[in-house]
Order: structure tokens, then sequence, then C-alpha cells
């Protein structure tokens, strides 16, 4: 599925501000454009100073400044293609995912800054529709996430840095329900931790979180918190260890319902609780700096904060944002209309 985005950095101390009001400023956004009017649902923050952002027609952008400024650096005929991905190690080294049936879905990675991109992969399965991807611990191996095909979801990877993909075997991915798949809302429905753990969610069918401690080799499934929907379910998933972790959704034809639209986990997903509601669908989350209790949530109708691991979230903003990533000192978040904005207090 498909979603949307805009640039962001949001700081510890204001999140803390706005869950204190009495005694601390109320944060606020402060934009910084881009020149762009594309909506910006791909997202990586590699360090206050450093993000890329992949748009709704084929561009991506990077800072290298804190979001003073943008550099045009988007793949070569790329014009039109619907960019929803960007997991980034660096100012020099990114790989960019479009989405779509067939051969619409294809990973670009660059070595140079955007300089130059390889062709990394391009789907030629008609029924594979790639929704996200996630690079593990030191960047060399990757996994790009399918919608199912056959009746299980289906998985690409890498050992290369993002230079070459291969599909791999399903042998150990649990079987799907009828009408399940993943939504590329922000590029967030799989991430990992370290060196072998990951996690997928899903929605439509069935609303369920996929655990592998092998890399992507196998996979257990367990039911989530969330309520499944024909456009809701799981949109994203952080963890902050190999154990603590926490998914957000809703149902984003219903933007401004977020009852029952987190979860969270200290069992690396074998179980799931419901978390606290939000303040409408959420189509991102990310934990805040180093922290092990402070999230951020966005979606289109605003932002909340949580400061106890998701069991209980505060709104701060409502202005629209659809993805978020966090790096120490920092998060960015992107959204609509090619904005870009700091939350400052």
């Amino acid at each position: 599925m498909r979603r949307l985005i805009v640039s962001t950095v949001v700081s510890l101390a204001a999140l803390a501000a706005a869950a204190h009001p009495a005694t601390a400023a109320t944060p606020r956004w402060v934009p910084v454009p881009t020149g762009s009017d594309q909506q910006y649902r791909g997202l990586d923050g590699v360090s206050p100073r450093i993000a890329w952002v992949g748009g709704s027609a084929g561009e991506v952008l990077r800072t290298t400044d804190g979001g003073r400024t943008w550099q045009d650096v988007s793949p070569p005929g790329s014009q039109g293609l619907l960019f929803r991905d960007v997991e980034a190690a660096s100012a020099t080294r990114a790989s960019v995912l479009s989405i779509g049936e067939g051969d619409q879905s294809r990973i670009f990675t660059t070595f140079n800054g955007g300089r130059t991109w390889i062709t990394a992969f391009v789907n030629d399965d008609p029924r594979a529709f790639y929704d996200c991807m996630a690079f593990f611990d030191g960047g060399r191996r990757g996994l790009a996430l399918s919608d199912p095909v056959d009746g299980k979801f289906r998985l690409a990877g890498t050992n290369d840095f993002g230079r070459t993909w291969r599909v791999l075997p399903t042998d150990g991915m649990p079987d799907a329900v009828a009408g399940e798949f993943a939504f590329a809302a922000s590029g967030t429905c799989i991430t990992t931790y370290g060196g072998r753990d990951a996690w997928i969610v899903s929605g439509g069918g069935a609303s369920r979180v996929f655990h592998s401690r092998n890399a992507g080799r196998s996979w257990t499934v367990t039911d989530a918190p969330i309520p499944a929907a024909p456009a809701g379910g799981v949109f994203s998933v952080a963890f902050r260890s190999a154990t603590r972790g926490v998914i957000v959704g809703g149902d984003f034809t219903a933007p401004a319902n977020g009852v029952d639209a987190s979860g969270w986990t200290r069992d690396g997903g074998a179980t799931w609780r419901a978390g606290g509601d939000l303040s409408g669908y959420r189509s991102g989350v990310d934990w805040i700096a180093r922290s092990f209790t402070d999230l951020v949530a966005v979606g289109p109708t605003g932002s909340d904060f949580s400061t106890d691991g998701g069991r209980t979230w505060t709104p701060f903003d409502t202005a629209p944002y659809d993805a978020v990533d966090c790096v120490p000192t920092t998060c960015w978040a992107s959204g609509p209309a090619g904005a870009v904005a700091k939350l400052v207090r």
C-alpha cells in the first residue's frame, strides 16, 4: 500500500516541554522550505545535519546542513516513480525504494551522494508490490518487503550494501491471511535491530507483527492489538532493543480516529499489549534519541509523544507529517507538499 511525508527535526527537550506546558515552552514546527511540492513519504535522518527524503514524483533530496539547503540528487529517469522509502548510511551512501506493481517497484543505490546511481533492483513479477526496506547494523545486509505473492509475504535481500538484491525463498515465512498486505506509508513497515532481528507489520485482512531472529530466513507471527480493516492495521514499527518495541497505525480512511491505534512489547514481539489512544491515525513512529521511554508518532492530523514507552500518548501539534526518523539529539519527520520543518521550543 502507500502514503505521504515532510522533513522535520524534533528535539527531546521540545517534547519534554510539551509534556509539562506549565513549566516549559510549547514546541512548534519551524518550516524549512525545500522549493518542491512533492509529497515526501520516504525519509532517513543520518545525523542532525544529514537527511534524505524521497518524493511522490521521482524526486530525491539531500541536506548536509540541517535542512537549511537541499540538493536534488534524484536518480536519472526517475520522474514519475513513487519513492516511499530511503535508507541512508551517510551523506554519500543511500538506497531509495519506489513502489508499484511490476517494474514500478525498484531500488536505486548511490555511494557518492547521488552524483551517480546504480539501478540495484527492478521487480520482474507483476504480482509483487514492494512497500518498504531496512538494513541491519553495519549496512551490508538489508531486506525489502513485498505484499504477499502465492500466499506469503515476499522479501528481497542484499549482502553488499544495497548494490545488488535477490528475491529470497519463502519457506520460512508463515502464510498470509486473505487480503493481508503491508502499508507503504512511511518506509517503516519493516525494521531491524542489531545484525539478526527483523520485524514486519501488516494490515488489511489481518493486523499482525512478524519477527525473524535470523536475518529473514524464518519468521514467527503474532496478532497485533491494532484492529484490522480494509484500509487499516499496523502501519509502522520501531524497536529500541531486541525486546522493546512499539507499533502504531489505525485506518487511513478515518484519519482523526486514533482509538486503539498503538501497541507495545517488552519481549521482542512474542506478545503485544494495547497502547494508549492516539489523537488520530498514525503512519510513522520512532524512539527519541537514545531513550527507552520517549517516542514520537506522526500522521496526517498531527503528532503525539509518549514518555512511558507507548503506554500513553499526548498530542502536541496538528501539522500533517507522515514519517519520522530519530537520531541522537534529533528527530526528522516528513510529509505533504514538499514541506520540511524543525520542531523547536
